[in-house]
């Protein structure tokens, strides 16, 4: 009967040869490549969970009054998002495990998301005839962060309405546009009155669907250019050494699911997440204290209380504070990340195809740049919690923020030579041990290793004459992983 079904779809759409190729596909056994698939797997969770979500949810901004299970709020005038959040926390059904998985998703979806992107960036996987699908995943993160913001500021509380106050000030800070774009999002001015109901669209509707077009894009690329693979003595630039698809590497990725989905599920149940009844609903009066975004917009809050008080008259136009770190940095920060494969490229003058990767001790400049960089934002991240250091510690928050200052700009150089050294140190180590030299009679063996270091140091790495080694020549016609 199996069979007969089978065939029939078969006649119909000729979908045997497709399956057959799809399930031998090769995929590289290397734990790191399932990183992306942590993301991916975050994603139909949010999907799923979100649905449910949208049962209950109201977005409006119709002032009521709250007289839920919860106590404390009885009584108080809120909006209807607001209400409908605490019900969705106290009265729903499952309604609390549900937001609270929906948000431990989110989160972890821009971890495994980023994470995933500094491993393509370590082992340079971003390399021609990849450089398109790099900017795929640039702009994926991107609307991943957007989208996870939008989903935080729906629930109208406290917390979320300062975070959506320092929104606003970051697009009003935009010469000439500023003004247009702040009334397209708010319908007006702070806190605009279609603020919530637009959010909703754009967290529900839109940035989904075009998240779900990305991955759909960058998955296609995948199987279309094959998998990348890591250098071995059977791993070369026209085949892709691993498992196939079915049915091993389809049962390890059933695996990865299933314990994405129940960490998931225990963080859901045991560890509270956003409990916006302590926050109570917002109040464009007030601003909550010590209030701190989401992991993923730390950086930006870092660096909008690190940047000095300036502002710009040109032209006619003031250009107020915000601009800077809101919009010049940001903007400066993904453009040079998704324009890096080029850049690269241009200045090792690298335009062959690869498809073995680096290892990052053989690339100490890339290395270097990309420990910096995470040390840059990491200074950042935690410069966002400025206010919460200073009350912990008891330390003046002048103090902590001119030390983050002062860190901001010192500490990416310490730790980016630390990292080329250790690369130069770690490659020097696999040439002796992979070659080593027999000591002239009469020469001690210190004196003989450090000629062979010397020797090498001057034929290898990223800042002498490069090493074209077999991952740098133009492959054969590639064979379909």
């Amino acid at each position: 009967m199996t069979r007969r079904i089978l065939r029939w779809v078969d006649e119909r759409f000729g979908a045997a040869q497709f399956t057959r190729t799809a399930l031998a596909k090769v995929f590289p056994d290397h734990w790191s490549f399932m990183l992306g698939e942590i993301g991916l797997y975050c994603f139909l969770i949010l999907v799923l969970t979100g649905v449910y979500l949208t049962f209950f949810f109201d977005p409006s901004q119709t002032e009521t009054v709250y007289q839920g299970s919860f106590t404390p709020l009885r009584g108080v005038p809120m909006t209807d998002a607001y209400r409908s959040a605490l019900e969705l926390s106290f009265d729903v059904r499952a309604g609390m495990l549900m937001r609270q998985i929906h948000h431990w998703a989110a989160l972890l979806f821009v971890a495994g998301t980023a994470v995933h992107l500094m491993r393509v960036f370590f082992t340079g996987a971003f390399r021609k005839p990849r450089e398109i699908n790099w900017v795929i995943g640039v702009v994926l993160l991107i609307l991943i962060i957007a989208n996870g913001f939008a989903g935080y500021s729906l629930v109208d509380d406290q917390l979320s309405g300062t975070g959506l106050r320092i929104a606003y000030s970051i697009v009003l800070s935009i010469p000439l546009a500023g003004t247009w774009i702040a009334s397209l999002f708010f319908g007006g001015e702070f806190p605009g009155p279609d603020v919530i109901a637009r959010m909703y669209v754009l967290h529900i509707l839109i940035l989904p669907a075009v998240i779900a077009v990305a991955i759909l894009a960058h998955l296609a690329l995948i199987i279309r250019q094959k998998h990348t693979h890591f250098g071995s003595r059977r791993a070369r630039e026209d085949n892709v050494v691993g498992e196939r698809f079915w049915p091993f590497y389809a049962f390890k990725a059933l695996g990865l699911f299933l314990l994405t989905t129940a960490t998931l599920c225990v963080l859901g149940g045991l560890a509270q997440i956003n409990p916006i009844w302590l926050y109570g609903p917002f109040d464009p009066a007030e601003v909550s204290s010590a209030s701190q975004p989401d992991w993923y917009m730390g950086w930006l809050d870092g660096a909008l209380r690190l940047f000095p008080g300036w502002e710009v008259r040109a032209f006619g136009f003031e250009v107020p504070n915000p601009f800077f770190p809101g919009v010049v940095l940001a903007g400066v920060t993904f453009v040079l990340l998704a324009m890096w494969p080029f850049i690269e490229a241009r200045k090792t003058g690298d335009h062959d195809h690869h498809h073995v990767l680096d290892r990052p001790r053989d690339r100490p400049v890339r290395t270097a740049l990309g420990v910096a960089t995470i040390t840059f934002y990491g200074v950042l991240f935690f410069a966002g919690a400025s206010d919460v250091l200073s009350v912990t510690f008891g330390l003046s928050v002048n103090a902590v923020f001119w030390t983050f200052r002062v860190l901001l700009f010192t500490l990416p150089p310490v730790t980016a030579w630390l990292a080329y050294r250790l690369c130069r140190e770690l490659s020097a180590r696999d040439r002796r041990e992979a070659h080593p030299v027999a000591p002239p009679r009469g020469t001690s063996p210190d004196a003989t290793a450090a000629a062979a270091v010397a020797a090498a140091a001057s034929t290898t790495g990223d800042g002498g004459s490069r090493v074209r080694t077999p991952g740098s020549t133009r492959p054969a016609p590639a064979r379909r992983g």
